[in-house]
């Protein structure tokens, strides 16, 4: 299967900027030390928290949108996953990756994408996104994203989305971000979605950046309600 097509004026706004954002992460990851950037974290805790909270199995496939240079892919694997999809805009973050991973990087599946122009091609019961939801400032964008995410959802797959909190920096790697409450998130997903999405857990974290700063970051589990 594929995802909806965009609209007319959805097609040429991504076609304008799409470059510019492969360009822009390209650089970060080709410029810092992964382990410099603010997102970094040695062991993807909160992602597994939220994983465990909706008691996800090995069993079940899982997508990561804004992948990069992740540990979350090699989480998974030491706990069982099988199948394992690790999509981002800029290759080079998804290399540092697969170069991490070395010979097990064959277990996952890697996708160079742009989320406001990719088709998915497949569904996934677990859609999971640290920190590129909140990048999406535009309505136009945020529908797109919203869209895609639940063409690649099984009916009653889960959504995990970890925004900048609305207390949290106003801006990450130069670009402006949107910040939400767990109620905020929700209720944005929901303007934009052709269902009603049901929270199934909200969480707070105080992520601690490389250089000891403190980033508050809202993540909730969403899923289609059953009707």
């Amino acid at each position: 299967m594929t995802g909806p097509a965009p609209d007319d004026h959805d097609t040429a706004a991504t076609a304008d900027d799409e470059h510019g954002r492969q360009r822009h992460w390209q650089s970060i990851y080709s410029e810092k030390d992964p382990a410099q950037v603010s997102w970094f974290e040695p062991t993807p805790a909160f992602s597994l928290a939220m994983l465990d909270a909706v008691t996800a199995h090995p069993a079940q496939s899982v997508i990561d949108v804004g992948a990069g240079a992740s540990r979350l892919a090699n989480a998974l694997l030491q706990r069982g996953f099988t199948d394992i999809t690790a999509l981002d805009i800029a290759d080079g973050g998804l290399d540092i990756a697969r170069r991490e991973l070395g010979p097990a990087a064959s277990r996952i599946t890697w996708i160079t994408a742009d989320l406001l122009s990719w088709l998915p091609e497949r569904r996934y019961d677990i859609w999971h996104d640290r920190a590129v939801f909140h990048f999406l400032t535009d309505p136009a964008q945020q529908r797109r994203y919203v869209q895609t995410a639940l063409a690649a959802l099984r009916p009653h797959g889960t959504l995990i989305i970890a925004t900048f909190a609305d207390d949290g920096p106003p801006a990450c790697s130069g670009l402006p971000v949107a910040r939400y409450s767990p109620a905020q998130l929700a209720d944005t997903l929901n303007q934009h979605a052709d269902t009603t999405l049901a929270v199934l857990e909200e969480r707070r974290e105080q992520h601690r950046t490389p250089w000891g700063a403190s980033q508050a970051f809202t993540w909730i589990a969403l899923t289609r309600a059953r009707t």
